[in-house]
């Protein structure tokens, strides 16, 4: 009998360390000293720690610990240091735009700051994450205490009655999640996503199964719960706008991200294209459309971005589609869908935490996010969140002077044409021009003429802080894209 020994690479494992140890800092910070400044600040150096980690293990070239003979578990490659450096600065711009509700007193500062650096930790996990167990566990450790985190605020109904939607629809996609990858083990024997996916490819036998296809279509319709597509999608609204507006700006962000960083594990590696393309495509393109059609409607900020948010993820799920659909097709074109997968991520990202932000710097401290007609004239009482709000939602649409969504969306239309899907791009053009209706009417409302006296505030200026750099970043990247492509 022989007996395999496992090394265990700590360097590789330091950003999860540094996660989970962030963890566990804010739970002791908050039980021996009981002082709220301590324990957010706990927080954010535990974050800024593993940011830092996160991005200097990602460039110091591929490591892999938790192996065996046909894959490692644990693959720390610069996509993981990217994903874990991403959820951190993640994590620091929530906590900060959490300020002026912890201060109020309405939400537990203790169980909130530990609640999101679980959540953390399970984003950083994720995007190292080498077999299907480890990707399913992280995913729901990102997942799980945001159920928490959205019915944490004290004396909101509305708060416990978005948890309570959340919860009961990500149980049921994690259930699907879960059967589909159990039929993929019973059909392969593999865990491992490489390996997994070299089953399914050399072995022919195993396409034709109607099992296979079965089990494909499960995982991919479970992990797109996580990015709030079309038939997992209507748990976004109200779970966005029950929420505090900083947990659903984490909502919007790192969850959504959390799920294209799954669904292009599994498409990238371990999935049949033949299967996962034509599924991809078609739930890209119900998403965009359901998602601006119904956006038009919506009277109530939160709502409104978060439908946006929903038709974003069309676009996000689109060049994933792409890049199944062209297995067969040239490397480059493969390479072009796979960066406009992550780079229209991440553009979005920069472009929506910024739009909660000004959501959070343009209403009263622990305010909700209130109705579209309570911001008119907004902008002109703060210019500079206004004009930051206004540039993100141009930004979201597509327009100059955001040029990051420009960018974004030119990107994703090359990687449809590069890859043969230019139906699909039709698509994604015609969707972008219903979403202006909705974004522009926004910013319009923003800057029109107040038809009253409102209430004066004066933002926190860590609410003010993250908006600005939200704002540069998106800057930055649209006047030089191919720094981002670089790194992806």
């Amino acid at each position: 009998m022989t007996s395999v020994v496992q090394s265990v690479d700590h360097v590789a494992l330091l950003p999860g360390y540094l996660a989970a140890g962030t963890a566990v800092l804010v739970l002791l910070v908050d039980l021996l000293l009981a002082r709220p400044r301590a324990t957010v600040a706990a927080a954010v150096v535990g974050a800024t720690a593993t940011a830092l980690g996160a991005a200097l293990v990602g460039a110091g070239g591929d490591r892999g610990t938790f192996c065996v003979t046909d894959g490692c578990s644990w693959v720390a490659d610069d996509r993981a240091g990217l994903v874990g450096a991403v959820f951190a600065l993640l994590t620091l711009g929530v906590l900060a735009l959490s300020g002026p509700l912890l201060r109020g007193g309405r939400m537990p500062v203790g169980e909130f700051c530990f609640l999101l650096a679980c959540s953390m930790t399970g984003g950083v996990v994720l995007g190292a994450a080498g077999d299907l167990i480890t990707l399913i566990v992280a995913l729901e450790t990102l997942t799980l205490p945001l159920y928490v985190l959205v019915g944490l605020r004290r004396g909101s109904l509305a708060g416990a009655e978005a948890a309570v939607t959340f919860f009961v629809v990500s149980v049921v996609a994690t259930t699907v999640t879960l059967l589909g990858a159990a039929l993929l083990y019973a059909v392969t024997g593999r865990l491992h996503l490489r390996p997994l996916g070299t089953a399914l490819t050399d072995g022919a036998d195993l396409l034709d199964l109607p099992l296979t296809t079965v089990a494909v279509t499960l995982v991919v319709l479970g992990l797109a719960f996580k990015v709030a597509a079309v038939p997992f999608h209507a748990w976004a609204p109200a779970t966005y706008d029950g929420a505090p507006v900083p947990v659903a700006a984490y909502l919007s962000t790192a969850s959504k991200l959390g799920g294209v960083v799954a669904l292009l594990a599994v498409v990238g590696y371990a999935l049949p294209a033949t299967v996962t393309g034509p599924v991809l495509a078609l739930l890209a393109a119900l998403t965009m459309t359901v998602g601006n059609l119904v956006a038009l409607r919506q009277r109530r900020m939160v709502r409104l971005l978060a439908w946006s948010s929903v038709a974003q993820a069309g676009y996000i799920l689109a060049p994933l589609g792409a890049l199944a659909l062209a297995a067969g097709r040239t490397a480059d074109a493969r390479a072009t869908a796979y960066a406009a997968a992550v780079a229209y991520a991440v553009f979005f990202v920069v472009l929506e935490l910024a739009a909660f932000a000004g959501v959070v710097a343009l209403r009263p401290p622990g305010a909700d996010g209130g109705t579209i007609e309570q911001y008119r004239g907004v902008a002109r009482r703060h210019r500079f969140a206004g004009a930051a709000f206004g540039l993100a939602l141009v930004g979201l649409a597509g327009l100059p002077p955001g040029l990051a969504g420009l960018f974004a969306k030119v990107t994703v239309v090359r990687s449809l044409t590069a890859g043969g899907s230019g139906w699909l791009a039709l698509v994604v053009a015609v969707n972008a021009v219903v979403g202006l209706a909705y974004y522009l009417r926004v910013a319009a409302t923003v800057y029109a003429a107040p038809t009253g006296p409102a209430p004066a505030h004066q933002s926190s200026r860590s609410v003010i802080t993250v908006l600005a750099t939200a704002t540069a970043v998106a800057v930055v990247l649209g006047l030089a894209p191919q720094l981002l492509f670089d790194l992806v």
